[in-house]
């Protein structure tokens, strides 16, 4: 009985030291994961941000971000970004295409919770207003 509480008892820790070891390094924590422009003007200004946290230990180092099309450009930071520290990937959309948004920014990192993060934007973009014809006299 002893030698089976004494195993148990080691497995037990060994599962724990397993789990602490896993939750190690930089960790990539967004304060949204949706930007919505809600309904905007053909030709707005269509950059939003999206803001995160290393919540980890280790620094974080974002690789690459990668809008869906070609219409979504995303800037993100090229230093790693401390434990503790915060960060920010600026989106810019192109707002001169009308209709409905709905695309998405892969941001490609070495955070251990989230090595490959999506966000995404959505919203309307308005068709473009066409102007007022002159009053005939």
């Amino acid at each position: 009985m002893k030698k089976l509480f004494f195993t148990l008892t080691l497995v037990f820790a060994a599962l724990l030291g397993q789990q602490a070891v896993a939750q190690t390094g930089a960790k990539i924590e967004f304060n949204k994961e949706t930007h919505d422009y809600g309904t905007i003007k053909n030709g707005a200004d269509g950059a939003c941000v999206f803001e995160f946290k290393n919540t980890g230990d280790s620094p974080l180092i974002i690789s690459n971000a990668k809008g869906s099309c070609g219409c979504t450009v995303p800037e993100w930071p090229k230093e790693p970004i401390a434990p503790g520290a915060k960060g920010s990937i600026k989106v810019k959309y192109d707002t001169m295409r009308t209709g409905e948004i709905n695309k998405s920014v892969t941001i490609t990192s070495n955070a251990v919770n989230a090595a490959d993060k999506v966000v995404f934007i959505k919203g309307t973009v308005l068709a473009p207003e066409t102007p007022a014809e002159p009053a005939k006299n």
